[in-house]
C-alpha cells in the first residue's frame, strides 16, 4: 500500500542528493592535484576597485586597511551608490589626507542607487573609456583585507592562464551553520579551481585582468556580481580560481535570521547566473569547466525542487499511514527504514537551522538548509522578486565599528 510514495521518494531522493555525493568524491580527488603557485612576480598595473553604499560607519577603516596591507604600487576608484550619510564626504577627507597614498584616486558618485552588479559595471566601462589595463582588486567595505593577501593574489598572474583569483573569508560571529557552510564550499571551490575553474568567488576580495572581462556578459538587474565575473572571465578562455592561503576578514550577520537573508539573497543571485550562462555556446569550449558548471547548475537549480518533492513524498506515505493503519511485513519494514532516515534528515535540519552544530549532523544538515534557501531563492524569481537591491546588514557594520 505505502509502496508508491516510497518508489517517489526514493526516485526523487536520488535525483537531488546523489549529484552532491557525485561532486563531493570529484572534488576530493581534484584535491589531491594542487596548482603550483608562479615563481616569477607580473608586473602589471593594479585598480583598486571599491563599491560602497552608506558605510560612513566604516569608511575610514576600510581605507586605512587598503593603504596599510597593500605594497604593490595601485591606483584608488572608488563607486558610490547614491549614498544618503556622509560616506562620500568622508571619502573625499580620507583621500585629500592621504593624497600620496595611492598613485591616482577617483570617486564616482552615482545619481541613483541601482545595485551593486549597476554599480560595478559603471566602475569597469569606466575604467576602460579610460583606456586603464592591468589588474583589477575588487573589494567590499566590510572586509578587511588580511597581510599578505594582495601581494598574493597579485603573484598568480604572472601564469597566463589566469585571468581571476579569489580569497578566502575568515568571518566573526558566525553561527555553526555558517562555520559548517563555509567550510564545506571553500573545499569545493579549490578542487574545482585545481581541475580547471570555479563560477563562484567572493567579491569581497577578488582580482581579474581587465581585459578577461566582457562587460556585456553582467547581468545588471542580479546580484552575485562576483560569481558573474568569474564565470564571464572563464567563457572569456581563462582560468578563474580560487587561493585558500588568501584571506579577507569580515563580519557575517549575528543572527541566524539575517545569515539566511544573506544565503537566500545570494543563492537566487547563483541560480539566475547558472540558468542564464547554461545556453552559452562559450560553455561548450571551457574543458573541464563545462562539467564543473553543469554540476553546479544541476544542485542549484533542480536539486530544491526534486528535495521538496521528497519531503511531499514522505508525508503523503505518512498520512497513507495514518488512514489505513501501519503495514505488515516487508512493506512495514521499508516504511520504517525511511521513518528512521527522515527523523535523521529533519533532526539535522532543525539543529543547523537552530545554530547548533553536532558532530554527524552538520554536513547533512548544511546541504538540507542549503537546499530550503535555494527553494525559497527559486519560488522568489518565479514571483519576480528580484535580490539585486538589497537591504544592507546594519548590524555588522556596528560590530566592526565597535572593534576600531
Amino acid at each position: 500500500m505505502v509502496w508508491g510514495p516510497v518508489i517517489v521518494e526514493a526516485v526523487l531522493g536520488t535525483l537531488a542528493f546523489f549529484p552532491f555525493l557525485k561532486h563531493r568524491v570529484s572534488v576530493s580527488r581534484w584535491l589531491k592535484k594542487p596548482l603550483q603557485y608562479p615563481k616569477e612576480a607580473p608586473n602589471n598595473p593594479l585598480t583598486i576597485l571599491l563599491p560602497i553604499w552608506n558605510e560612513s560607519k566604516i569608511i575610514n577603516h576600510k581605507l586605512d586597511n587598503l593603504s596599510k596591507n597593500i605594497t604593490i604600487p595601485c591606483s584608488l576608484l572608488v563607486i558610490d551608490s547614491a549614498s544618503t550619510d556622509d560616506s562620500v564626504d568622508l571619502v573625499k577627507n580620507w583621500i585629500k589626507q592621504n593624497s600620496s597614498t595611492f598613485q591616482s584616486t577617483e570617486l564616482i558618485e552615482m545619481k541613483s542607487r541601482l545595485g551593486k552588479t549597476t554599480a560595478v559595471h559603471q566602475a569597469l566601462r569606466h575604467l576602460q573609456d579610460s583606456n586603464s589595463d592591468g589588474l583589477i582588486l575588487m573589494t567590499d567595505a566590510d572586509a578587511t583585507i588580511s597581510e599578505g593577501t594582495t601581494e598574493r593574489m597579485y603573484g598568480w598572474f604572472s601564469n597566463q592562464s589566469i585571468g581571476a583569483v579569489g580569497a578566502r573569508a575568515i568571518r566573526s560571529q558566525s553561527t555553526g551553520e555558517e562555520q559548517q557552510y563555509r567550510s564545506m564550499f571553500e573545499l569545493i571551490r579549490q578542487g574545482e579551481s585545481n581541475l580547471d575553474s570555479t563560477p563562484f568567488l567572493e567579491g569581497s576580495c577578488m582580482m581579474w585582468r581587465s581585459k578577461a572581462l566582457d562587460l556585456s556578459i553582467l547581468d545588471l538587474n542580479s546580484n552575485a556580481d562576483d560569481a558573474q565575473i568569474a564565470t564571464a572571465v572563464r567563457m572569456g578562455g581563462l582560468r578563474s580560481i580560487f587561493d585558500d592561503k588568501a584571506s579577507f576578514e569580515d563580519v557575517a550577520p549575528p543572527t541566524i535570521e539575517g545569515q539566511r537573508r544573506q544565503k537566500i539573497r545570494r543563492g537566487q543571485g547563483l541560480q539566475r547566473l547558472l540558468r542564464r550562462q547554461k545556453s552559452n555556446p562559450k560553455l561548450r569550449d571551457t574543458g573541464q569547466f563545462r562539467k564543473v558548471f553543469t554540476s553546479q547548475h544541476y544542485m542549484h537549480n533542480y536539486s530544491p525542487i526534486l528535495a521538496f518533492g521528497v519531503g511531499i513524498s514522505a508525508l503523503s506515505r505518512w498520512a497513507m499511514v495514518s488512514l489505513t493503519g501501519m503495514p505488515t511485513g516487508l512493506e512495514a519494514a521499508v516504511h520504517a527504514s525511511l521513518g528512521a532516515v527522515e527523523l535523521f534528515c529533519l533532526a539535522s535540519w532543525l539543529c543547523i537551522r537552530q545554530g547548533i552544530r553536532l558532530p554527524l549532523l552538520g554536513k547533512i544538515g548544511t546541504i538540507l538548509t542549503g537546499l530550503e534557501y535555494l527553494l525559497i531563492a527559486r519560488i522568489n524569481s518565479f514571483r519576480g522578486k528580484s535580490s539585486h537591491m538589497w537591504e544592507q546588514h546594519s548590524d555588522t557594520r556596528d560590530i566592526i565599528s565597535n572593534q576600531n
